[in-house]
């Protein structure tokens, strides 16, 4: 189990190293004016996240289910996270990415939606009881223009706009203690199961960035939040932690809380992500 753990763990920061290697061919590039940034960060969540594999069609029924898990670093199979940043003058343009792919978290099935005809009806599983499993693989992507209203060595403010994207595949399986029969009795939901479904999201977001800078040494607090959403799904980010100045760029230890939220008929009702990140930001 140790020699698997540190395995992942090894992985995970070999791929993130390797990310920053073009960075001095990149720099000889340059054009006059433009500076640049690329940080690769390593950041392992804690999940909590609401699904829905229905809504079931008629003479059927389908599961929902509520994982929470904050040990990822032990489930975790594959992960990649890199941010940049192109700027000339006040403009900037930003972009973030990153992949996770988490193996199974503890789970349950709260409930399970059954359709007899008439229209949706939902059975509590409360009292079944059992286990479940459920896995997310999938990435987050995102990409903003903004301009900077405060430029200073002391203090920055920058404000952006743009979009962020969602990609996620969710499976979960289960073993309960007994069927889940519907209220009119015609319908079983079986004991034990497996389902596996994907989804994709866009949403327009607009924000705010910066750091502060502590007196007159180099540590300094860097700060981030943004919202987004339509009328059926929302979406925010927040992140502040503390930085240290170098020449070549900056190491920072954030937290960061990315959350997600959908309508009724989405398979992703909910989810949140949340946990420390630490990032080396090379400048050039």
């Amino acid at each position: 189990m140790k020699k698997k753990f540190g395995f992942k763990f090894a992985t995970v920061v070999l791929a993130i190293a390797g990310s920053a290697l073009p960075c001095s061919a990149i720099s000889q590039e340059t054009a006059s004016g433009w500076k640049f940034s690329v940080m690769p960060y390593v950041w392992l969540p804690g999940i909590k996240a609401d699904l829905k594999y229905g809504p079931p069609s008629g003479g059927s029924a389908s599961a929902n289910v509520s994982a929470d898990e904050s040990d990822v670093l032990s489930k975790l199979q594959m992960a990649f996270m890199i941010a940049g940043e192109a700027r000339k003058g006040q403009w900037f343009i930003a972009t973030d990415y990153m992949y996770l792919d988490l193996g199974e978290v503890d789970s349950k099935v709260k409930s399970v939606d059954f359709n007899p005809g008439s229209g949706p009806v939902n059975v509590s599983t409360t009292q079944v009881g059992g286990s479940s499993d459920s896995s997310f693989k999938g990435s987050i992507w995102s990409l903003a223009g903004g301009y900077a209203v405060i430029n200073d060595p002391s203090v920055s403010l920058d404000l952006l706009a743009g979009i962020r994207y969602l990609g996620l595949e969710a499976s979960s399986q289960w073993d309960l203690n007994a069927a889940v029969t519907s209220p009119s009795g015609t319908q079983t939901f079986n004991r034990a199961g497996n389902v596996k479904k994907t989804t994709d999201v866009t949403t327009l977001i607009i924000g705010a960035k910066g750091r502060f800078k502590l007196g007159q040494s180099d540590w300094f607090i860097p700060y981030y939040a943004d919202f987004g959403g339509d009328g059926s799904n929302y979406t925010w980010q927040v992140a502040s932690g503390l930085g240290y100045g170098f020449k070549w760029g900056d190491v920072r230890l954030d937290y960061r809380h990315l959350a997600y939220g959908h309508d009724n008929d989405k398979l992703l009702q909910k989810i949140e992500l949340g946990g420390f990140a630490l990032g080396a930001n090379f400048r050039f």
